[in-house]
């Protein structure tokens, strides 16, 4: 992929607009604390009608100490013996889910997130594979995948968790250089990473993702380039190189930055050139908007055969799965339902001492958000929409339902970010770095208001 540079600045200071990332459709933003219980207990029912594939993901909330550009749900605490409480409330958020499962449903994908997985100890560990084992059948083929803090993770937790199936591992590295790290407060020399790396190996774990972030304080394009020689070197599956979002409003601990070290613009785009530029000389594929893989990768493969799917998780394969939250404030994606588990650790353990499913929020999908969703989904993950293949799988003529959308294409299309043609709209090379910029014109709800105070910015 190759980009003029000068031009490619100009078109990031145009569409560098907040807005979602769109690991779901419609966005959490959407969801709502006033609901029926009828409406989710009538979406269990009929999930437990039939026999369904599902992913689980678990939340493991729990942190040792805070990294000051963190933007997930944790819970800092050096008490390791809160993780037996949490997993006692695990296993009854489990019995519970069992509940709503046909019993000919199995778990295609596992992944645990955080927080830090790792956080718990490897008996803790052992002790939520039973929990998984014990309530939920597990398909032989199984993805099974997990978060690591390399700072937080010893051969012990390895062999503990490929007892328990784990089969992927994504190791959080964000950047090597030891003043950046300073910066974020995440000390983590090379060698910690490159350590957990041969544990992982070692113990047959050999699928490996590694997570890096641009636009962190102190970070040049020149520091950046060296955190890509680094990692490439030991020769990782995938990489998820994510722009940093900065929300202080949404997450206070992001104020400690200092906001006289973020790198400038330009510089920050620099650093994502050089990544896309860089990756495929090793061998990575640019799958769309922050993810990289190899060729032989799944998620090369669910790129080719129309299986990628985007969620809570971001990029993933096995499009056709629904995905079930358990623990504190994790996200279910149905077909006609999401949910969000409450965020407060004490209401979560309240509702699952009731007896009852510990969620906070919901929204129903109207049949005009599915169309929406299926939009935005395969522009998000195939870049391109095809009238007449619409059209057989929905019935709708696409030209004339979205007209005003496509109308609003055109200077998108100006711009040489899509390409029109009779048969529908294809996303070009430049156009995949702006994929939430062409989705947010399919987008039913999203406001001004919303620009200004949820999202982040878009490249």
């Amino acid at each position: 992929m190759k980009f003029r540079e000068k031009r490619l600045f100009e078109l990031v200071q145009k569409y560098n607009v907040p807005g979602p990332r769109y690991t779901s459709y419609p966005t959490a933003v959407q969801f709502t604390e006033e609901f029926d219980d009828a409406v989710l207990e009538e979406a269990l029912d009929l999930r437990a009608e039939s026999a369904r594939a599902v992913s689980l993901y678990f939340h493991i909330p729990f942190c040792f100490s805070l990294c000051w550009y963190c933007g997930c749900t944790k819970i800092i605490t050096r008490d390791q013996d809160r993780g037996d409480s949490y997993l006692d409330y695990l296993a009854k958020e489990a019995a519970l889910v069992a509940k709503s499962l046909h019993p000919g449903s199995a778990a295609k994908q596992i992944h645990f997130g955080g927080g830090t997985p790792t956080f718990l100890t490897p008996a803790q560990l052992r002790r939520l594979g039973e929990i998984i084992h014990r309530y939920f059948s597990v398909d032989e083929d199984v993805e099974f995948s997990v978060e690591i803090d390399p700072r937080r993770c010893t051969e012990e937790h390895i062999i503990a968790l490929k007892e328990i199936g784990v089969n992927r591992a994504s190791l959080g590295v964000q950047d090597t250089n030891p003043e950046v790290q300073k910066a974020i407060r995440r000390i983590q020399p090379f060698e910690i990473t490159r350590e957990v790396t041969g544990y992982l190996r070692y113990q047959g774990i050999e699928k490996i993702n590694f997570d890096l972030i641009y636009g962190l304080p102190l970070q040049t394009p020149s520091t950046f380039a060296r955190t890509i020689e680094d990692v490439t070197a030991l020769d990782p599956d995938r990489f998820a190189i994510y722009s940093y979002a900065h929300i202080p409003s949404i997450m206070p601990a992001q104020k400690l930055l200092n906001p006289e070290q973020f790198p400038a613009t330009d510089e920050k785009l620099k650093m994502l050139m050089h990544a896309i530029g860089t990756l495929p000389e090793y061998g990575y594929r640019y799958i769309g908007m922050d993810h990289f893989a190899k060729e032989d990768d799944e998620l090369s493969l669910a790129l080719d055969n129309s299986t990628l799917q985007r969620n809570f998780q971001g990029y993933s394969t096995r499009a056709e799965l629904e995905m079930i939250a358990l623990g504190m404030s994790g996200i279910s994606q149905g077909d006609d339902l999401y949910y969000q588990n409450e965020k407060d650790l004490g209401r979560y353990y309240k509702f699952l001492d009731e007896g009852r499913l510990p969620v906070a929020k919901v929204l129903p999908l109207t049949d005009e958000d599915k169309l929406r969703r299926k939009v935005i989904m395969q522009i998000m993950c195939r870049g391109e929409i095809h009238f007449e293949q619409f059209y057989r799988e929905t019935g709708i003529r696409f030209e004339e339902k979205f007209s005003g959308e496509l109308e609003r294409l055109r200077p998108l299309e100006e711009d040489g970010l899509v390409v029109q043609h009779v048969g529908g709209f294809d996303i070009t090379d430049t156009g995949r770095l702006f994929l939430r910029n062409v989705s947010m014109l399919f987008d039913g709800y999203i406001t001004e208001e919303q620009h200004r105070t949820a999202y982040s910015k878009t490249v």
